[in-house]
């Protein structure tokens, strides 16, 4: 049985442990509140573009079919995008993304097809490299809180990647914001840009639904608009991203803290245990000697 002494120093290395993952814990919260605001005011934009990059692209068929960022090719190769955190101690946040893109890696090179990998997020970009699966480029330092314009940084590059036809599609592999307990992780298409297939709008149309009115012409505006739509899915996966990381690690650092206070009952009550024991056995010891006196 280890000693008082022994028992002692180690339930005040807990206590520390848990004053740390305490502190974690709110400060964790306090960047969840921020990352939950930011995300909510950005997903009414981000759904309505789908509906306005699909209503300008049908009324500039014509135009629609030749832009390169709606164009579809045989899928030979496949860019996979990996959304993580720089930091970890945040459950199984990191781990989800990584174990889910490895198994949409495997399906797709099972069928013939050539993977090219990018990451966001120094944990990700760590983990691939470990795995032998070196990502073309890595985007860090940001996902704590990122900025519109890393998510401009991204795209630029990603369009660029496509336009040139080095990768003939394009995932995004990121964990959806649920709830601070719940993270989903979701692969999403994003490039070519995903709209259902186009019907031309006839003028007859504007007149009976009352459309949208475009300035300029649809044709003048539909390539701003799909750049647009790209990097708001960026933006949108990063910010979900941020949110979720933040979510897990308060849940994370809470039950560490819960835990510290269970271990440390333990331990209290095995400290007690050797001081009854140390006790009992001093009466022994005196009761002992008394009767060698005897």
């Amino acid at each position: 049985m280890a000693s008082q002494q022994d028992i002692r120093r180690r339930i005040r290395s807990v206590r520390n442990t848990r004053k740390i993952t305490k502190a974690m814990e709110l400060v964790s919260g306090a960047k969840l509140r921020k990352a939950q605001q930011r995300i909510e005011r950005l997903r009414p934009f981000a759904d309505s573009m789908h509906d306005l990059i699909a209503e300008a692209a049908g009324r500039a068929q014509r135009s629609a079919a030749s832009e390169p960022l709606l164009q579809r090719r045989e899928p030979n190769r496949t860019g996979l995008v990996v959304c993580t955190g720089d930091r970890g101690l945040a459950g199984a946040f990191n781990a989800s993304v990584l174990r889910r893109s490895l198994d949409e890696a495997r399906g797709y090179e099972g069928s013939g097809q050539e993977l090219v990998w990018y990451a966001v997020g120094k944990r990700g970009a760590g983990s691939l490299r470990f795995r032998g699966r070196i990502p073309v480029e890595a985007w860090t330092g940001f996902t704590d809180s990122p900025l519109y314009a890393d998510a401009e940084q991204i795209a630029n590059r990603l369009i660029e990647e496509y336009v040139e036809e080095r990768v003939d599609r394009v995932l995004l592999v990121y964990n959806h914001f649920d709830s601070p307990l719940v993270q989903t992780v979701v692969v999403e298409q994003l490039l070519p840009v995903p709209i259902d297939e186009l019907e031309e709008i006839t003028p007859h149309d504007l007149a009976q639904q009352g459309l949208l009115l475009f300035e300029p012409e649809e044709k003048d505006i539909l390539p701003d608009l799909l750049r647009t739509a790209v990097e708001t899915a960026i933006f949108r996966a990063l910010l979900e991203s941020t949110a979720s990381e933040h979510g897990a690690r308060m849940t994370a650092m809470r039950n560490a803290s819960d835990n510290a206070n269970d271990l440390i009952d333990r331990l209290t009550l095995a400290m007690n245990r050797a001081r009854q024991a140390e006790i009992t056995q001093e009466i022994l010891e005196v009761v002992a000697g008394a009767d060698a006196l005897e």
